[in-house]
């Protein structure tokens, strides 16, 4: 994109929404698999590595039970993308000056504000997409009593748990974002909601800075000349590159977001009381690999997200749908 255009912030978000429903279809399984993996303690694994967990999962919950959450998640990334997205470009075309190129620094300033930006709307439906996603895994761990004493089964979190009961019962089926939501507004109020906030600010804000100045810098190595843009393959893949990169950089985070987020405990997990309790628990219980789990699926899941991102931006949808400019499909 050059710095030079005038940007078109409606014609962004609809680029980035259409992205965000396009990307999260095809990988929402993986991203399912990931909070799963995140989500287990040492000693009471229930899935060995992804593929385990995808086998599991279609067993126990049938082929729709990998899409659990998806409604949220589409809520949410659509959203998520096309405020990120946008606002970045918003970002730097006013951090840059004459149109020239903008330095490291200020690229990975915009990408920071555009993480801001991203985390402050979306939150709240992260947050209920993470309960819905682990839900699978609650249930199959109460199908296991040998791991665990019925007493202390009985103590898991009950805004979730009256919901997620074992097999697929028309109660488990019933569960809801909206039920979640209304739970959570009736006992903790709005900031049941932002749980997590400072733990997802911890994740996006450096994912943002890695991510986009990285993609500026690897679409621009496959631009044939300064004034033309890369070919649609080279913006996929280095969508595909920068994502995949910077979601693993910041997949600590990631651990530590979805430990805080998640309501509702199998038996014998840990509470946290912030982000600093949160690390240390994990540190000294688990050790520091802990902090890489799900970190190839969160890979698989992000790296497709952006590369279809960006050739949804090389295409140029939004503009074409406010008649701004006609398809650029055809450019090579």
């Amino acid at each position: 994109m050059s710095h030079q255009q005038q940007i078109s912030l409606p014609a962004k978000l609809i680029n980035g929404g259409i992205a965000g429903i396009v990307g999260v279809t095809c990988v929402f399984p993986i991203d399912l698999v990931k909070t799963r993996l995140q989500n287990q303690r040492q000693g009471q694994q229930i899935y060995k590595n992804m593929l385990d967990c995808l086998i599991k999962t279609v067993r126990s919950e049938g082929y729709f039970g990998m899409y659990r959450g998806a409604a949220v998640n589409l809520t949410l990334v659509t959203p998520e993308k096309a405020i990120k997205l946008a606002a970045n470009d918003f970002f730097r075309q006013h951090l840059s000056k004459n149109g020239k190129g903008l330095t490291v620094f200020k690229e990975m300033l915009a990408g920071c504000g555009a993480g801001i930006c991203q985390v402050v709307i979306t939150t709240p439906m992260e947050m209920l997409k993470i309960q819905l996603q682990d839900a699978g895994r609650l249930a199959a761990q109460q199908r296991m009593p040998a791991m665990m004493s019925p007493t202390k089964l009985a103590a898991t979190n009950t805004v979730l748990s009256r919901s997620y009961n074992v097999g697929p019962s028309p109660a488990a089926r019933a569960v809801s974002a909206t039920q979640i939501a209304r739970d959570l507004l009736h006992t903790q109020g709005i900031q049941g909601l932002y749980k997590g906030l400072g733990a997802t600010l911890m994740r996006d804000v450096p994912f943002s800075m890695v991510y986009f100045p990285l993609f500026a810098h690897l679409n621009r190595l496959g631009q044939p000349s300064r004034d033309e843009s890369a070919p649609f393959y080279w913006a996929f893949l280095s969508g595909c590159l920068a994502g995949s990169t910077a979601a693993v950089a910041v997949n600590p985070c990631d651990v530590v977001k979805t430990r805080l987020q998640s309501l509702s405990k199998g038996a014998n997990e840990e509470s946290y009381n912030g982000v600093v309790d949160c690390v240390s628990k994990i540190m000294r219980k688990e050790g520091p690999f802990a902090f890489l789990k799900g970190a190839g699926c969160r890979a698989l899941v992000i790296a497709p997200l952006f590369g279809i991102a960006q050739v949804m931006y090389f295409i140029g949808i939004g503009e074409f749908i406010l008649d701004q400019s006609p398809f650029n499909y055809l450019s090579a």
